[in-house]
């Protein structure tokens, strides 16, 4: 696999990408293969995501800028515009959970503003995630396809609109992307996004191992430990 093999775009209604790459890249034929492992309730997940974002798509254009390598999907960046997110059956927005950490059954069926209507055009940066981060070998990760979609992301938001794009980072700890599926402050920051906000993340109900880990991970990159829960809000602004 090289990055020129790679190619990124907006996610489109000939494949919608429903799940997330935690078991790996997703092509069309794989992707309604579903995991054995029923304890997500993988099929009321799919009949719940499918028309939802089917409707994004539909009225904002797409929700997710996604790498493909051939016919799989190897990456994505899913995003959200603030005012949808805002909405009460929204939820998370996690794909993989049910409500109120993902959307409700009911999201699908509200009405959703249209661009004009908006007053607040920005756009969320809900997650990303190159391969599979929870497996042992990763050869999507750490060439570049993470920083081509989130510049594809700037792109197609200037290009349809929008007036900024926000999301959340905390420092450049690769077990922090795992978990939470956000990339470091200073990614952002190569994109021109400024902070404007930083607080603490609580890891109340976090594992003491991962805690410990991730404690660790910032003592070799040379942070304070208790740096690693900084949470910072990035914002580009468009216009």
């Amino acid at each position: 696999m090289t990055l020129e093999n790679i190619v990124i775009e907006p996610m489109m209604e000939d494949f919608i990408l429903w799940r997330c790459l935690h078991g790996g890249p997703l092509s069309q034929e794989s992707i309604d293969r579903l995991p054995s492992d029923d304890t997500m309730g993988w099929e009321a997940l799919r009949l719940r995501n499918l028309p939802l974002l089917r409707k994004i798509i539909r009225t904002y254009g797409t929700c997710a800028i996604v790498a493909r390598d051939g016919g799989y999907v190897v990456g994505f960046l899913r995003f959200y515009p603030k005012v949808l997110m805002s909405l009460e059956d929204a939820g998370g927005l996690c794909l993989q959970q049910a409500f109120p950490a993902g959307p409700s059954q009911h999201l699908a069926e509200s009405r959703f503003h249209l661009l004009g209507e908006i007053e607040d055009r920005t756009l969320i940066v809900h997650c990303m995630m190159t391969g599979s981060p929870f497996r042992e070998k990763n050869p999507y990760q750490r060439k570049g396809i993470g920083m081509k979609m989130a510049r594809a992301l700037v792109q197609w938001a200037e290009e349809n609109g929008w007036d900024g794009i926000e999301a959340t980072a905390y420092e450049d700890l690769d077990i922090l992307y795992a978990h939470t599926g956000q990339a470091g402050r200073h990614f952002w920051e190569r994109l021109g996004f400024q902070e404007v906000e930083v607080g603490i993340q609580s890891i109340v109900g976090w594992r003491e191992e991962f805690v410990r880990a991730m404690r660790a991970q910032a003592i070799v990159r040379g942070l304070n430990p208790e740096d690693a829960q900084n949470k910072y809000r990035m914002r580009l602004d468009l216009t």
